[in-house]
């Protein structure tokens, strides 16, 4: 199937790499802001921990700093520039940035698909931020960010894809160079220094450009909004586990108990009608097990007792805290120049 795509993804490479190279020599306009502005992203479509990098980040810099995240805002029902409130819900902010919200009141939450226009809103507040982290974002060159944080997945290396659609890569593997640093996600926790450095060579980071690894470290209980389970209960019971998410394995393998029902839907999934009576009727003798992205769509259309999710986190496997350093030495240093 790659060999019968790849035309194809030579016609996208063309396309791609004109557009960067018209941004590379300044023929297309980019636009940068006196204030530091983060960027995560990925080379490919999906599925790399962007969330939990995001969540990563608000919890180091946001008892320093005026935080502010903006999103795309993925599948929401609302368009232009939205400032979350009281009133946010999944259907107007995404269900991502609609997550940051609704954990940590104490930073700003905004959606815009035009990013500089997002960020300019942002700088109009009253109470205007200190620091932008935007997620989803590397391919918006029309922004220039001060900091990239590239991510890629240890199970699907950038360096082993191929372009759209032949493979997933939304850019070819070059695009890499814009990064600041590296992380590669979903790592399994015991990843040896020696694997670690395995992987490094594969990438082929430019000089200037750390490397860092992480796992997903997933919470022992489960949590509604009536109490919590701890996992181990819930590994005992017969429940219903449902996810939509890029790559819901390791989820379902956290969970899963021997007499599970197993429900996977596709990325960002938005729930029907249909799909929730049917859900709230296999939920009749069993509680609904989902990933805290799906939590934020499927709330308030199953009964509350019914409805539970995992919180996940991001996990460096070493070197975290130069992780930390590095990004707390950006902040710092771009705050005083602004």
């Amino acid at each position: 199937m790659r060999k019968i795509l790849l035309p194809f993804s030579l016609i996208y490479l063309l396309i791609t790499a004109i557009r960067n190279i018209l941004y590379n020599k300044g023929l297309f306009k980019s636009y940068s802001f006196s204030l530091p502005v983060i960027v995560i992203g990925n080379l490919s479509t999906g599925g790399t921990g962007k969330s939990p990098m995001t969540e990563y980040l608000i919890r180091l810099l946001k008892d320093k700093y005026k935080l502010a995240t903006l999103s795309r805002g993925y599948k929401r029902k609302t368009k232009g520039f939205v400032l979350a409130d009281n009133k946010a819900t999944a259907l107007t902010m995404g269900d991502e940035p609609y997550q940051f919200y609704t954990k940590f009141s104490d930073i700003t939450v905004a959606v815009d698909a035009d990013r500089v226009n997002g960020v300019n809103r942002l700088l109009e507040l009253n109470e205007k931020p200190d620091v932008i982290v935007l997620d989803d974002a590397y391919q918006h060159r029309r922004l220039k960010a001060g900091f990239y944080i590239l991510l890629t997945a240890y199970s699907d290396l950038y360096a082993d894809d191929y372009l759209l659609p032949a493979g997933n890569l939304r850019e070819r593997r070059a695009g890499a160079k814009r990064a600041d640093v590296i992380v590669v996600t979903k790592c399994p926790s015991a990843l040896t220094l020696q694997e670690q450095e395995a992987v490094i060579k594969k990438l082929k980071p430019l000089k200037a450009q750390q490397v860092f690894f992480t796992s997903i470290g997933y919470d022992d209980h489960v949590y509604s909004e009536t109490g919590k389970i701890a996992v181990t209960e819930v590994k005992q019971q017969q429940n219903i586990l449902v996810a939509g998410i890029a790559k819901p394995k390791p989820f379902f393998d956290y969970v899963m108990g021997s007499d599970d029902i197993i429900k996977p839907y596709p990325d960002h999934h938005d729930f029907t009608e249909r799909e929730i009576a049917e859900l709230t009727a296999l939920a009749e003798s069993r509680i609904i097990i989902t990933t805290e992205k799906d939590y934020m769509r499927l709330k308030g259309r199953i009964p509350a007792g019914k409805l539970h999710y995992l919180p996940i986190k991001t996990v460096f496997l070493n070197n975290g805290g130069q992780f930390d350093k590095t990004i707390l030495d950006y902040v710092g240093k771009s705050t005083a120049n602004g």
